[in-house]
């Protein structure tokens, strides 16, 4: 992604007149430049996809309690820094979804009491998302995948200090096996699938997961009929919809990532793994299908009955974590 991005960036101009031209600039006069720009979009899907199964086999097998704690506060602010990494690279090509998308998310900060407005404005630096704001999203989205690098070598000394977790959950001090050749061959098979798919995006269906109004040059006088974020955001995004304030929503949205630190300090499992904990099991697989409903939800249009499904799957999506930090 790094070198990717740094290719782009050869050839890429962050002015709200002339981004758009340069990624077709890229993509119809640069050697390759199709092939940069789809590596670089599909690969943050990628990205994605692979985090949420890291995380999602971190609560499945406990991997998040003590003595781990550390290492899971650090792949969270992994996830927070990719997810920042994310919105401001969506801005960049500055098509219509892109423009909308960016006025919609740093509006957020506007719910903030007493200086909220002048926050918004800080952030865009003029009275709107124009060329101070394309200027400042480019320069903080080469800088922040630096400190994501720096985050991913703390969370391996973490690792390398605590070790790795095991799905029955015990404490595997006393008896260990080599990484390699043990541990290397049987990751080669998850990567021979992730390339396989990710050439199968790249090469024969580049723009499917993004959305087609970001092929649209960016026009503040007309509002999409639906503003939609990137697939990866949607469960959050299907939150904060489903709460009718908006500071309520807001809030709702950045405690859904969050509530990741306080399961890991307040969790009372004294049995890691739910392999053994067939009642926990049956509500982690509710938990995973009722995150693909919110990414459903997220897609969808803001009227019934979305809104409803919306809210129910909200609160079971909170419930689940409070639960997991109240059962023993």
């Amino acid at each position: 992604m790094i070198i990717t991005g740094i290719a782009l960036a050869m050839h890429y101009t962050p002015h709200v007149n002339l981004a758009f031209a340069s990624v077709e600039h890229i993509m119809r006069d640069v050697n390759y430049g199709w092939l940069l720009r789809y590596i670089h979009a599909n690969g943050a899907s990628i990205f994605f996809i692979l985090v949420y199964l890291h995380i999602g086999r971190g609560l499945y097998y406990g991997s998040y309690r003590s003595p781990r704690n550390l290492l899971w506060f650090i792949g969270v602010g992994i996830f927070l820094a990719m997810m920042a990494t994310a919105f401001l690279g969506y801005v960049l090509p500055f098509g219509q979804m892109s423009l909308w998308g960016a006025t919609v998310i740093t509006n957020f900060f506007s719910a903030v009491p007493w200086i909220g407005n002048d926050l918004v404005e800080f952030i865009w630096g003029s009275f709107s998302v124009d060329n101070p704001t394309l200027n400042r999203f480019f320069s903080l989205h080469y800088l922040l995948p630096f400190v994501i690098v720096a985050l991913v070598l703390l969370h391996l000394l973490a690792l390398h200090q605590f070790a790795s977790g095991n799905p029955e959950g015990i404490n595997s001090d006393s008896d260990k096996i080599r990484f390699h050749p043990y541990y290397t061959s049987k990751d080669l098979v998850g990567v021979f699938w992730m390339i396989l798919l990710f050439c199968v995006l790249v090469f024969f269906y580049p723009n499917y997961l993004g959305h087609p109004d970001n092929s649209i040059l960016a026009n503040p006088l007309v509002t999409p009929h639906s503003i939609v974020p990137e697939w990866y955001f949607l469960p959050f995004y299907a939150i904060l919809r489903a709460i009718p304030s908006k500071i309520g929503g807001i809030i709702a949205m950045f405690s859904a990532i969050i509530i990741l630190i306080p399961l890991s300090i307040f969790s009372t499992l004294n049995i890691r793994s739910f392999r053994y904990r067939p009642l926990f099991n049956i509500l982690f697989w509710i938990f995973v299908f009722n995150f693909f409903i919110l990414l459903w939800v997220g897609a969808k249009p803001i009227h019934l009955p979305y809104i409803t499904v919306g809210l129910i799957s909200t609160i079971i999506y909170f419930g689940y974590f409070f639960l997991m930090m109240i059962l023993g």
